[in-house]
C-alpha cells in the first residue's frame, strides 16, 4: 500500500502541476499579456497551496478520508475549471474575481494533499526517507506535466480536455483508497460521490469539442468553421454570410470583407517604390493574404516567409475557403515557408550568410505579450540590417495610431534607434478603425507614381491621404523598444484596454 500511495503523490502533483498551467495559459489567452497572467496566476496559486498546507494541520482524525474528500474535489473543481471558464468568459462582467476565486480554490485543496500523505504514511518509514521520498516523487511529476504540458497536452487535446483528463486522474487515486484501504468511515457514499464525479468528468472529456464550440458561439460573431489549439495558439475561423474572419488567441487577425484594403496598404506602398524587387521577406503573414499581393510583382523570384506556427500555413494552404482568399498564393514555387521563431531565425540566417533581401514585410500579430514584444525591439530590427542592402526597405504594422496612440509611435521611435529613416502612414479598415504602418529604410522613401493595375483600394491619390496624420493622431514620444523593458507591451497593454473599458 505504501510504494502506491507513494505513486499517488507522481500523480496529484502532476495534476496540480497542470491545473496551474491550464489556469495561466487560459488566462493568457483570454485576457492577453502572458508574462502579467502566468505572473499573476502563479504567484495566487503558490499562495493558495501555502493556505491548503497550513489548513491541513485542522484535519486530525480520518486522514485517508479526509484526502480521499480532498482528491473528489480537487479534481472536479480542477478538472472542469477551464471548462468553466471558457463558458463564463463572456458572460460575467467581473470575469478575473471569477478566474482568481477558482485559482485560489483549486490550489487550496492542492496544498492540503501532501502535508496529508506524509501525516498517513509516517509510521511506514523514517521521517528523514518519509520527506525524501514524497518530495522526489512531488517534483518528478511537476517535471512530467511541465514537460506533457506544451508537447502533448494543448496540441493534441486542448485545454478543455486536458483538464477533463487530470480532474479524472485526481478522482482515481480517491477511488482507489475507498475500495481498497480498510476501515475508512463513511466510505460508501464517498464511492458514489468519487464514481459519478468520475462520470461527469468523462463525460466532459468526450463532449469537450461541444462545450468548447458553445463557449466559442458567445465569443465570436458568426458560426465557428474552424476551432484548433496549437503549441503557439488559439486558431479560430468564423463565418456570417460572405464573411470569414481569422481570430488568433481571440484577437480579430483580418475580416475577409475588407482585408484587401488592410494587405494593399501594407504591401503596395513599399513594394511599388522599389525599382525591380527580387527577393522578399515576410515576418508571419501565414495568412498568406500579404504574399498574395506580393506576387502582383512579376519581378519577384523569391519570397521567404518565416512564420511560427505551422498548423497556421498548413491551414491556409489547404482550406478551400481559405486558399480561394490567398489565391492560392501558399502553393507558389517561388515561396519558401520556414516555421520557426523570427528572432532565432534572423540570428541563424545572418550567421548564415543568408543573401540580403529587396524587401521586408512585418506583417505580426500586435504586441499584447511579451514573446512577440520582442519582435518589435531594438535588437530585432538592428539584426535586421544584416539582411537589407542599402537600397531595401521594410513595412511593419504598428496597431491604431489613434486607440494606441503612444504603441504607435514607439515603434516609430524603436525604428529610428535602429538606424532607419522612417516614413509613417495609417488608412481606415472598417473592421479595425484606423490602422497604423510604418515604413523604413536607410535612405528616405518617395512615394510611387504607379501600382500594379487591379488594385481595389491603394492608388497614389490614396497614398498621400495615408501620410497624413492629424491632431489625434499625431506624434508623441513613446520610448523605445528593448528586450529588458518591453516598453511597447506596457503601452499596448493600457491604451488597449483603456479602450475596450470604454465600451
Amino acid at each position: 500500500m505504501a510504494p502506491l500511495l507513494l505513486v499517488s503523490v507522481f500523480v496529484i502533483a502532476t495534476c496540480g502541476l497542470v491545473y496551474e498551467l491550464v489556469a495561466g495559459t487560459l488566462a493568457s489567452y483570454l485576457l492577453g499579456d502572458s508574462v502579467t497572467q502566468f505572473s499573476t496566476v502563479i504567484g495566487a496559486y503558490l499562495s493558495a497551496m501555502g493556505i491548503g498546507s497550513w489548513l491541513s494541520r485542522y484535519v486530525r482524525r480520518n486522514l485517508v478520508g479526509v484526502f480521499a474528500q480532498v482528491e473528489i474535489l480537487v479534481g472536479a473543481l480542477g478538472g472542469g475549471s477551464a471548462a468553466l471558464l471558457f463558458l463564463l468568459f463572456e458572460r460575467v462582467e467581473m470575469f478575473r474575481i471569477v478566474l482568481y476565486a477558482d485559482v485560489l480554490a483549486v490550489g487550496i485543496l492542492v496544498g492540503i494533499e501532501i502535508p496529508l500523505l506524509l501525516r498517513i504514511l509516517k509510521d511506514r518509514f523514517e521521517f528523514s526517507d518519509l520527506v525524501s521520498r514524497v518530495f522526489t516523487f512531488d517534483y518528478a511529476g511537476a517535471l512530467f506535466a511541465s514537460i506533457l504540458f506544451p508537447l502533448l497536452l494543448v496540441p493534441h487535446l486542448g485545454l478543455i480536455q486536458t483538464g477533463f483528463l487530470f480532474g479524472m486522474l485526481n478522482v482515481m487515486v480517491a477511488v482507489w483508497l475507498l475500495f481498497t484501504w480498510p476501515d475508512i468511515p463513511g466510505a460508501r457514499p464517498q464511492r458514489g460521490l468519487a464514481l459519478a464525479v468520475l462520470l461527469a468528468l468523462l463525460a466532459g472529456f468526450i463532449h469537450a469539442e461541444d462545450i468548447t464550440g458553445t463557449a466559442e458561439a458567445a465569443t465570436y460573431p458568426g458560426k465557428v468553421i474552424h476551432a484548433q489549439s496549437t503549441p503557439y495558439q488559439r486558431i479560430v475561423l468564423t463565418r456570417s454570410g460572405q464573411d470569414l474572419r481569422l481570430y488568433l488567441n481571440g484577437n480579430l487577425q483580418f475580416s475577409s470583407l475588407d482585408e484587401y484594403r488592410y494587405h494593399e496598404a501594407l504591401v503596395h506602398p513599399l513594394m511599388a517604390s522599389l525599382a525591380q524587387p527580387k527577393r522578399v521577406l515576410i515576418i508571419g503573414g501565414g495568412d498568406g493574404l500579404a504574399l498574395r499581393e506580393i506576387l502582383k510583382y512579376t519581378s519577384v523570384q523569391q519570397v521567404v516567409m518565416v512564420d511560427l506556427d505551422p498548423a497556421m500555413t498548413k491551414l491556409f494552404a489547404s482550406n478551400p475557403l481559405l486558399t480561394a482568399l490567398n489565391h492560392d498564393a501558399l502553393a507558389s514555387p517561388k515561396l519558401h515557408i520556414v516555421n520557426r521563431d523570427a528572432f532565432v531565425w534572423l540570428r541563424d540566417a545572418a550567421a548564415a550568410g543568408e543573401p540580403a533581401f529587396d524587401a521586408v514585410l512585418i506583417d505580426l500579430p500586435d504586441p499584447s505579450n511579451y514573446s512577440i514584444g520582442k519582435l518589435y525591439s531594438l535588437t530585432f530590427y538592428r539584426a535586421l540590417h544584416d539582411l537589407l542592402k542599402a537600397e531595401s526597405r521594410i513595412v511593419v504594422q504598428s496597431t491604431s495610431p489613434l486607440v494606441a496612440r503612444k504603441t504607435y509611435w514607439c515603434v516609430a521611435d524603436t525604428l529610428a534607434a535602429a538606424g532607419y529613416q522612417v516614413t509613417p502612414y495609417h488608412t481606415y479598415v472598417p473592421s479595425f478603425g484606423e490602422w497604423g504602418f510604418l515604413l523604413a529604410g536607410q535612405r528616405p522613401w518617395r512615394a510611387p507614381g504607379h501600382y500594379p493595375t487591379g488594385l481595389r483600394f491603394v492608388n497614389a491619390e490614396e497614398t498621400a491621404n495615408m501620410l497624413h496624420f492629424p491632431a489625434d493622431m499625431a506624434y508623441v514620444e513613446g520610448g523605445v523598444q528593448r528586450l529588458d523593458n518591453q516598453l511597447l507591451v506596457r503601452h499596448f497593454d493600457e491604451e488597449w484596454s483603456a479602450y475596450q473599458n470604454a465600451w
